[in-house]
């Protein structure tokens, strides 16, 4: 894509700001954030409230080829406005696998210094040369609008303070260079599970996929209650690069958790890291006065944030990487006849990312939180074909036979409004039983994938669905989704057929 490329070096020749503050330090960081409005709260962290507070997705567009005359009016526009502004630079690097490792910059206009900071604390320390990808933010435009030039690696922000979108700017560029170099970017957290299984004391590691609120970071941050010799290692919470040999590589330094509801006794490792002086809050509820922290109001947004760094969560250790992959977990929160969690084949999986069920939450789109949705992957940030993505995730699991796959429902079974929630407790205890290898399965003839029996732990007549439904009412729900599903599936055209036809069953 020339044409993209030269385009964009056409706008960063014309980016000359009045001033660029270059890489200033972490404490000069916080400080200017803390001038500008943050607060320290109890615990010695900093919190900041920002005006936009969810991603812009909506107003997001994908430039692959010539820019519309409108947003190249738009575009130079904003580099004009930028001749008389300071901006900060930050750089960065994603990735601690060499051959994965890219180098990052952002400019945001200085009044936002709360960005850098938080963003800066995502990624690695700069170890210099020249960017692989640039995001410019200008948070103060009038307009919302994201454009993002892939081929390029330019993500231009405008109208938007929301730390998350320069997060993903620069997530959604490495996993469109996976793509291309024949890997797989993927929206999904990783960690180890060590258990005993017969007899032995073994690793297993497990990516989590899910959207954004569906409990990815809450279970991939979980310690199961394990106890020595018995343990977790927590790697990754969003993005990871699948390779073709059935490992992960790891991208980021931090994790960006959503804090609502946020307690110690059911997510003990996430709380101790968000109340770490070196976490940053986002859109939390802080009093001024008394810097009291309140995670259960979401009178500013029920998508609060804690940028939390990985030292200060239990159970991590110095690498980001999964050296194998034994389990694919992906997370769904629904709340009608799926079960709590089936096993997949590899086939039925690969049908599972291409339908990515779940609902909207707040970190999309707030509006509409709560509404079932559709997004392969449970990955917003594809760049390209998306069959492509399912056909190559189908081709990782047949290279590697010994990956094992699996639905994990968040929500509940029964209804949104009577039915059984499906509680952390209970999706953790999966997870353990998963890795134990000690789950009973049958198959569920209808739906081709198997679904549990026993497991360990759990009391699996709270999900019965005849405890909700008629059996008319299942045999009809049963019917209606796999017609949607089907009529889902039938948009790629270039899908590998024993995808569709997995879910023919």
């Amino acid at each position: 894509m020339e044409v993209t490329r030269s385009i964009c070096d056409r706008y960063l020749e014309m980016f000359k700001p009045r001033r660029i503050v270059g890489n200033p330090s972490y404490e000069e960081l916080r400080e200017w954030a803390f001038e500008k409005g943050g607060v320290i709260t109890e615990f010695g962290n900093l919190a900041v409230t920002t005006n936009v507070r969810n991603r812009i997705a909506k107003f997001t567009e994908i430039v692959m080829g010539d820019l519309s005359a409108e947003d190249d009016h738009l575009c130079r526009q904003v580099f004009e406005y930028l001749r008389d502004k300071e901006m900060i630079q930050l750089d960065r690097v994603m990735c601690r696998t060499p051959s994965f490792k890219r180098n990052c910059r952002v400019y945001v206009t200085a009044d936002y210094p709360r960005i850098p900071l938080m963003w800066g604390n995502t990624l690695f320390p700069s170890e210099g040369g020249e960017p692989d990808f640039i995001t410019i933010t200008v948070a103060e435009w009038p307009e919302k609008k994201t454009l993002v030039f892939p081929e390029a690696g330019f993500t231009l922000i405008l109208g938007s303070d929301y730390k998350g979108e320069n997060k993903k700017a620069m997530l959604r560029q490495v996993m469109y260079q996976a793509k291309k170099q024949g890997n797989l970017g993927l929206h999904a957290a990783s960690k180890i599970i060590r258990v005993f299984r017969e007899g032995r004391i073994k690793d297993y590691g497990f990516l989590l996929f899910g959207l954004s609120g569906t409990g990815k970071t809450a279970l991939s941050c979980h310690s199961h209650w394990l106890r020595p010799p018995e343990r977790v290692t927590i790697r990754q919470d969003d993005v990871v690069i699948f390779k073709g040999d059935g490992s992960a590589v790891g991208t980021e330094e931090s994790f960006y958790l959503k804090t609502d509801g946020l307690e110690p006794n059911s997510q003990p490792l996430l709380y101790a890291a968000a109340i770490s002086p070196r976490a940053i809050l986002e859109n939390v509820c802080v009093d001024p006065e008394t810097g009291r922290v309140d995670f259960f109001d979401t009178t500013l947004t029920s998508n609060g944030r804690a940028m939390i760094k990985r030292r200060d969560i239990a159970f991590t250790d110095n690498d980001i990487d999964l050296e194998k992959v034994d389990f694919v977990i992906f997370i769904t929160r629904r709340s009608d006849i799926l079960p709590p969690v089936a096993r997949l084949s590899p086939e039925w999986a690969a049908a599972a990312f291409m339908l990515g069920e779940s609902v909207e939450t707040s970190a999309g789109d707030p509006t509409q939180a709560g509404k079932a949705l559709r997004v392969v992957g449970t990955n917003p940030f594809i760049v390209g074909s998306e069959e492509a993505e399912g056909n190559s995730f189908l081709n990782i699991l047949r290279n590697n036979p010994d990956i094992r796959c699996f639905l994990l429902n968040t929500g509940k079974v029964g209804g949104a409004d009577r039915g059984q929630k499906i509680t952390v407790k209970d999706s953790v205890k999966i997870l353990e039983m998963i890795a134990r290898d000690s789950i009973v399965w049958q198959k569920d003839n209808f739906w081709g994938y198997e679904v549990p029996v026993e497991i360990p732990g759990i009391d699996l007549s709270r999900f019965k669905l005849d405890r909700y439904y008629s059996e008319d009412q299942i045999h009809g729900m049963s019917k209606d989704l796999k017609q949607e599903r089907v009529e889902w599936l039938s948009q790629f055209k270039r899908l590998d057929k024993d995808i569709f036809n997995a879910i023919m069953s």
